[in-house]
């Protein structure tokens, strides 16, 4: 079975989202232009800023795959994060940029005239929106890259809101209202969808504190090498892409030697990066330490 690269599935993944999201504003606009709704035109914008995001997620592949170098020892990785950072601000610009807009069309009582033209574009796009976050869920799956979530996100708020929009304009048919609120609700779905992709993008380039089963790992491979109970504490990961960097302190008793330290620093070393593909770097002390 031949097994597909991390660059070849996001770009593939990539190039389907732009030329799917290419084709689904320039039906949702020209459906929003036609029944005067900004909520449709705003779904229309909401869809093309995927496909920046798609563009920026091809180039983090092409970036993210390049080898490390003297500037950047531990490679370039963390693009995929960068790329996810600007995908969340981006869709956190256009979310404000329309909640704008819907307090304007609720001040001015302005009203849209929806058709069978936009309800059948509406269902079109929940259709091939949920089909196109599916698929980036599946690369995210294979290849574990954020970026390709925040795609996910991205295609999935896209999907909501156009449910949104459908239930919407079968109301618009009684009630001015209904396409200014729905612009809102459209405006802080795209923004609580942005704030989900920069929070997870953050916390990898902040520093993150390992999980309880990480830690319980460690912990054991430690235990088993060292023969005793260990004693592993301040533990950090680095994450840069696929390569993932630990550091940690472990004590010692005061009486053993600095080769036979080395030795068990050394096995668990290997250890790590045979089983879970992880440098390690372990700082060793003294029982007696604090």
């Amino acid at each position: 079975m031949k097994i597909i690269s991390k660059e070849k599935i996001m770009l593939r993944e990539g190039h389907l989202s732009l030329w799917g999201n290419v084709l689904l504003f320039a039906l949702k606009f020209w459906a929003g232009i036609t029944s005067s709704s900004a909520a449709l035109i705003a779904d229309a914008w909401h869809t093309l800023s995927d496909s920046i995001s798609s563009i920026i997620i091809m180039i983090a592949a092409k970036v993210s795959g390049k080898k490390a170098d003297e500037k950047h020892p531990f490679g370039h990785g963390r693009a995929e994060l960068i790329a996810a950072l600007i995908v969340g601000v981006l869709l956190f610009m256009i979310a404000m940029d329309f909640f704008i807009e819907g307090i304007d069309r609720l001040n001015s009582r302005q009203e849209a005239q929806y058709g069978l033209i936009a309800i059948i574009v509406t269902g079109i796009s929940i259709i091939i929106k949920e089909s196109m976050a599916q698929y980036a869920l599946w690369a995210y799956k294979k290849c574990h890259c954020l970026s390709l979530k925040a795609d996910a996100w991205h295609h999935r708020s896209d999907a909501t809101s156009s449910i949104v929009l459908l239930f919407g304009i079968f109301l618009g048919r009684y009630v001015w209202w209904a396409d200014g609120v729905l612009t809102l609700l459209i405006s802080i779905m795209i923004a609580w969808a942005a704030f989900h992709i920069i929070r997870d993008g953050i916390k990898p380039l902040m520093g993150e504190t390992p999980d309880e089963d990480f830690l319980e790992y460690l912990g054991d491979v430690c235990d088993e090498i060292l023969g005793r109970k260990s004693d592993v504490h301040h533990v950090h990961i680095h994450r840069y892409g696929d390569h993932i960097e630990i550091t940690f302190h472990l004590r010692f008793p005061k009486d053993i030697s600095l080769k036979e330290v080395h030795d068990f620093l050394t096995r668990i070393e290997m250890r790590l990066k045979e089983e879970r593909d992880i440098e390690a770097t372990i700082h060793p002390e003294p029982e007696d330490s604090k």
